[in-house]
């Protein structure tokens, strides 16, 4: 990474460790994120998006090794389907823990993707947590493929805008997403 890239990255760290919102790119599309383990921060994304709490948001992480301590047992199949995933994937695993209780649904699960693009992985890693990653978008309108999508509400509601990959045009598709329950049975879900 270039010394820009570093200072964007510290800097979106340090708006994260006081409780900030940030908008920043990821392995499929720019999304708003957040320290997936704080409370009022987690909050303040269901707002800026105007989105319903029971919908729950997914997190990243950047690598298979930190996922064990955000959930009690991770079913044997969830290693499986990450190891031979050839594009990104989000697992719903069961008995989610040592995360803001605003990202765990109902029934105990939560999302998490292991991301590999450079900025949402350095991300992950220098924050050492999970970060909360859902479309930059308001609940119920299309989703920004790119940051010129992006609405300047959304921009004004953050605190931070990663000051990368802004001028990418690409379209990136969602990530899989595939449920896993304890039994290690799998619903895919996209």
């Amino acid at each position: 990474m270039e010394q820009t890239e570093r200072e964007a990255i510290a800097k979106a760290v340090e708006v994260m460790n006081q409780g900030g919102v940030i908008l920043y790119p990821t392995d499929t599309v720019w999304g708003l994120g957040c320290d997936a383990t704080n409370s009022k921060a987690v909050r303040r994304i269901y707002e800026i998006k105007r989105r319903e709490d029971s919908k729950s948001m997914l997190c990243l992480t950047d690598a298979i090794g930190r996922v064990d301590y955000y959930f009690d047992r991770v079913p044997d199949i969830a290693w499986d389907l990450w190891e031979v995933a050839d594009k990104p994937l989000t697992l719903i695993l069961p008995r989610a823990r040592n995360v803001a209780p605003e990202l765990v649904a109902a029934d105990g699960t939560m999302g998490i993707r292991i991301t590999h693009e450079e900025v949402s992985n350095a991300l992950c890693a220098r924050l050492k947590r999970p970060l909360v990653s859902t479309s930059a978008n308001i609940s119920g309108e299309p989703t920004a493929r790119c940051f010129a999508d992006i609405s300047d509400e959304i921009k004004q509601a953050v605190d931070y805008i990663v000051p990368l990959r802004q001028g990418e045009t690409q379209n990136p598709p969602p990530s899989g997403i595939i449920k896993v329950d304890d039994g290690g049975l799998i619903k895919v879900i996209r």
